[in-house]
């Protein structure tokens, strides 16, 4: 790997990793609460929310935060059948109200027992693996075994075994365990070292430009764990830390 890349990208990060970066990306969200389920509960649905436009994004995700009174936790807490009306006609894209009702439900059944979300993605078998390959899949098949679902609720979760990028997951992870300016790093059981990168699209075209992946490398697993392996390369600690730098300038068109 060029020296000269990691020197340009390391710039870039430094450039883009910080707090102004916030408020015009869906990390805006979690960002706004200080209660720890409150930011874990709200970044899910943020990251879960992550396709297409950002403003969108943004703006639905404020939109079902204040269905939920700017409460999440509680509102998960309380959830009921009543509360279902306030969220029957919520919809972003293909997740609808049945999905809402899902997570919900399956957080409820969760927080009841634990006091953090990351438990549902760490399973002590799994804290040495070298990615979080088996803590997704893990994820996966925890939150199906709490309550009933519908197929359809699974596909905005999808998981490596599918072969999928699992980008929002990816992403989500990514703010929850990093620590830094814009990522929120409050989880501890999953290491930095251990995240993948979200294939974003803006990511998949700079990662080509930059030959760290090839073109024709499709928006999978296989390609994630391509040019994670890459970027570790330049920081074997922290390789998704290039996330926001491949983003940031994938968005604006910079060029290094």
């Amino acid at each position: 790997m060029p020296k000269s890349l990691k020197l340009q990208l390391d710039k870039a990060y430094e450039n883009y990793a910080q707090s102004s970066f916030i408020a015009n990306d869906p990390i805006s969200i979690p960002h706004s609460f200080s209660l720890l389920q409150d930011i874990e509960i709200a970044g899910f649905f943020a990251a879960i929310f992550s396709w297409g436009r950002r403003d969108t994004i943004i703006s639905k995700s404020q939109e079902l935060m204040r269905l939920m009174n700017k409460e999440p936790f509680y509102f998960v807490q309380n959830y009921s059948p009543k509360e279902f009306k306030k969220i029957s006609h919520f919809k972003h894209r293909t997740f609808n109200a049945s999905d809402l009702d899902f997570y919900i439900r399956a957080f409820q059944k969760h927080y009841a027992k634990h006091h953090s979300l990351e438990k549902a993605f760490v399973s002590p078998k799994f804290t040495s693996h070298k990615t979080i390959e088996s803590h997704l899949t893990h994820f996966h098949l925890y939150l199906t075994s709490l309550v009933l679902y519908e197929k359809r609720n699974l596909k905005h979760i999808s998981t490596p075994q599918s072969g999928a990028a699992c980008k929002r997951l990816c992403m989500y992870l990514r703010w929850m365990v990093r620590k830094g300016e814009v990522d929120l790093g409050l989880w501890e059981n999953i290491k930095p070292s251990q995240l993948i990168m979200p294939l974003d699209v803006h990511v998949i075209r700079l990662a080509n430009e930059l030959k760290l992946i090839d073109e024709t490398d499709k928006p999978c697993w296989k390609t994630a764990l391509k040019l994670t392996e890459k970027l570790g390369k330049l920081d074997k600690t922290d390789p998704v830390k290039y996330d926001l730098a491949l983003f940031s300038l994938g968005v604006s068109n910079s060029e290094l």
